[in-house]
């Protein structure tokens, strides 16, 4: 650890992680960010990797096409408008195994610290998709745990509604005749049983 070389600016895993785009639904930084951090020119950078072009397989480096380009700087804003917009080559975009492979033909002790932290910086945006991946799944059980209730809520409700209507039902047959027996004359009765009056 004594021998860490501190780099200023490329420190801080945030920092890099702005630097990381998506391209070809691959994550990627570009060459120019690159150059950048390592504190090289962009040139420079390009000529070792063309040097060195049998290491970058195209899964791992590829030229993005000036559509790409401009989508990039639509999408984040942080790409400067100047950089690239008239050049003759489009920028190097390296996925993740094509960064670390920089780091071996560069051979500076900035290179293999800049590449540590680029690698870093990797791992914390899949960390935190995953989290994010996590989180939408919980979110998609509990969206359809409450889907359920909901229905069996409903399907409550709908029976309660029938029970209620089949004892208003009852209950109005029960005020019609208690109607209709106050509506009825009461008419005295006679009585049963013996009479004293009549011999």
């Amino acid at each position: 650890m004594g021998n860490e070389v501190v780099i200023k600016g490329v420190n801080d895993i945030d920092v890099i992680k702005n630097r990381i785009y998506e391209v070809r639904g691959m994550r990627v930084m570009l060459d120019r960010d690159l150059a950048e951090l390592y504190e090289v020119e962009v040139k420079y950078l390009k000529r070792q990797v063309n040097r060195n072009i049998e290491r970058f397989p195209e899964d791992f480096m590829f030229e993005i096409s000036h559509e790409e380009y401009n989508s990039l700087r639509c999408q984040n804003g942080t790409l400067k408008s100047g950089r690239g917009q008239h050049a003759k080559y489009m920028p190097y975009a390296f996925i993740e195994e094509g960064v670390a492979m920089l780091s071996g033909i560069l051979r500076s002790p900035m290179a293999i610290q800049v590449n540590i932290n680029i690698m870093r910086a990797f791992v914390a945006i899949r960390h935190a998709i995953g989290a994010w991946q996590g989180v939408n799944l919980k979110v998609e059980q509990l969206s359809h745990k409450v889907d359920n209730l909901n229905a069996r809520v409903d399907e409550i409700l709908h029976e309660q509604n029938e029970n209620n209507m089949e004892m208003s039902v009852q209950i109005n047959a029960l005020n019609d005749a208690l109607d209709q027996l106050r509506e009825k004359p009461s008419t005295p009765r006679k009585r049963i049983g013996f009479k004293q009056g009549n011999k």
